[in-house]
C-alpha cells in the first residue's frame, strides 16, 4: 500500500488540539479519503496516550477497507500526564518497550499492522543492535510493513546501515525550518532511499512578522492562482528528495484545499526567489 503525497497528521485531533469526538473524526477520515488522502500520522503519546484509541473507533465506523489507508505510528518519548504519572520525560527504545509500543498501536487503532512505525526522536541511549533486532522482529511477525525515524540527523541514521532498512525520516520541514535542506540531511536520504516526511510544513508563516517573505509568497500565490498554504507545500514538494508533508489540519475544508498543492509546478527561478527571501539572501 502506497501512502498519499499528502498526509493526514492527527495529533490535534484529540485532548491536545479540538478533541473531536470518534463522530467527528469518522467525518475528518471519510472526507479525507474519499478526496485523495489515506495516510495518517499518529504517535502513541499524542493526546496524552489517548487519540490512537479515539481514531480507532472513529476508523470502523467509516466502512473503509483497512488494506486501503495506510497508518502511521511512532513511539519512544515517555510523557508525562495522567495515563503515564511518572516522573521525569524520557525515551525508552528498549525491546520490551518498542513491542509494547506496537501492541498498544495496534489494538488502539483497531488493526492487525502499522504500514510504517517511527522511532519519534533520537535517545542518547539508543542501543541500535537491541532496536535494529526487535524491529526486524516486529517486520518478520508483520506487526509493522516498513520502519522509520522522526528527527534524526544524518550521523543518527548512519548508526543503523547493514543492520536495519530506514525507509521515513519525518522532519521539521518549511520555508521557515531549512535546516535538513543545507545540513546535508535530505541530501543523505535521497542516496539512500529514504522518504522525508515533513512535519509543521507551514512552519511559523503564519506566527512570524516576515514582511519579504509575505510579499514574494503573496506575489507567487497570484501568479499560480493559489492560496498561500498552498504554494508553501508545493515548494516543498518541488524539492528531488520527494518530501510527503504532514499537514496538522483539524478542518474537512483545509484537508481537502491541502490537495490542490499537488497541482502546482513552480518554475525553478520562481522556487529561488522564494527560498531567497525566506533566507533573507542570495543562495552562495
Amino acid at each position: 500500500m502506497n501512502l498519499s503525497r499528502i498526509i493526514s497528521g492527527t495529533m490535534n485531533w484529540g485532548a491536545w488540539g479540538v478533541n473531536h469526538s470518534s463522530d467527528k473524526m469518522s467525518e475528518l477520515i471519510l472526507s479525507a479519503f474519499n478526496n485523495g488522502i489515506n495516510s495518517f500520522d499518529h504517535a502513541d503519546i499524542y493526546g496524552g496516550y489517548t487519540t490512537e484509541k479515539t481514531f480507532g473507533e472513529a476508523f470502523l465506523k467509516t466502512g473503509i477497507n483497512r488494506e486501503n489507508v495506510f497508518f502511521i505510528s511512532k513511539c519512544g518519548i515517555m510523557y508525562p500526564c495522567e495515563k503515564l504519572p511518572i516522573k521525569v520525560k524520557h525515551y525508552d527504545y528498549s525491546e520490551k518497550h518498542l513491542i509494547q509500543s506496537v501492541e498498544n498501536s495496534l489494538k488502539n487503532l483497531k488493526t492487525d499492522y502499522l504500514d510504517c512505525f517511527l522511532l519519534h526522536r533520537p535517545s542518547p541511549l539508543m542501543n541500535i543492535s537491541e532496536i535494529s533486532n526487535t524491529i526486524n522482529y516486529l517486520l518478520k511477525e508483520n506487526k509493522i510493513r516498513s520502519f522509520g525515524v522522526s528527527n534524526f540527523t544524518v550521523s543518527q541514521m548512519e548508526m543503523f546501515k547493514g543492520k536495519l532498512k530506514i525507509s521515513f525520516n519525518q522532519i521539521n520541514l518549511s520555508l521557515t525550518n531549512l535546516d535538513s535542506i543545507f545540513d546535508g540531511t535530505l541530501e543523505y536520504m535521497q542516496a539512500n532511499n529514504i522518504i522525508p516526511m515533513a512535519y509543521s510544513p507551514l512552519g511559523q508563516y503564519y506566527k512570524t512578522d516576515n514582511p519579504r517573505l509575505k510579499k514574494v509568497v503573496d506575489l507567487f500565490s497570484k501568479k499560480y492562482n493559489c492560496s498561500d498554504d498552498q504554494l508553501l507545500i508545493s515548494w516543498l514538494i518541488k524539492l528531488p528528495s520527494g518530501v510527503y508533508p504532514v499537514i496538522g489540519t483539524t478542518k474537512v475544508e483545509r484537508i481537502n484545499k491541502s490537495l490542490g498543492s499537488l497541482k502546482i509546478d513552480i518554475e525553478k527561478s520562481d522556487w529561488f526567489e522564494i527560498l531567497e527571501a525566506s533566507v533573507g539572501k542570495r543562495v552562495p
